[in-house]
């Protein structure tokens, strides 16, 4: 097989897999209420506003299947999603500034600390990257979080349609360049956008390969 019908495969099976049945399961605020771990499962991290709930429609060809906010912070509980039977999708609170008190912020950021460190069924973690701003402190201290934690996280550019294309590139060798020393970094970046739909079909073949 050649690596052009490699890469149609992978396109087809992620459209396969988000052509199927995906449905919101539940909202989790401890750990002692998670859903049983019997499915893999993907989680969507990033700072407040930068377009994790749209790019999760986006993704799933849902339009209100993640509630999308232009008030930071909206996400306060793990969202689980259920694609099929295969895989869950799960919407992790925005870090960095948020519109709510700070015991609340504390609480919904050491959930989403356990749940990082020991969730068994985590396969990966997409970590979303506004492609206008590049990295910025809070990113680079999750990343060092997760390699700590030894979790893989790829990094994927949100909102790259504001960029020119030159821009964009610019942008996802900088990033490269910039977790070249991360361990647990996946070396493939993907820049996106949820309203073109930009990067969607690599960003589903990625998924579909780790269900």
């Amino acid at each position: 097989m050649t690596p052009e019908e490699d890469t149609a495969e992978a396109i087809e099976a992620g459209r396969l897999l988000f052509a199927g049945p995906v449905t919101f399961e539940m909202g989790v605020v401890s750990m002692s209420t998670l859903p049983d771990a019997n499915v893999p499962e993907i989680a969507f991290a990033g700072r407040s506003n930068v377009g994790k709930s749209s790019l999760i429609n986006a993704l799933t060809g849902r339009l209100k299947l993640a509630r999308a906010s232009t008030e930071p912070g909206r996400t306060r509980e793990l969202n689980f999603f259920r694609v099929g039977d295969v895989l869950r999708i799960v919407d992790l609170p925005g870090y960095g500034y948020a519109k709510a008190p700070k015991t609340e912020i504390a609480r919904w950021t050491g959930l989403t600390r356990d749940y990082l460190r020991g969730r068994p069924s985590l396969k990966r973690v997409i970590l979303l990257i506004d492609s206008r701003h590049g990295l910025k402190p809070h990113d680079k201290d999750v990343m060092d979080a997760l390699d700590k934690a030894a979790v893989i996280y790829q990094i994927v550019l949100t909102k790259a349609d504001k960029l020119k294309p030159t821009e964009v590139d610019d942008m996802i060798a900088a990033t490269q360049a910039a977790t070249a020393k991360h361990p647990a970094a996946h070396p493939h970046i993907i820049a996106t956008s949820a309203e073109t739909g930009l990067g969607i079909e690599t960003l589903r073949a990625e998924i579909a390969a780790l269900a």
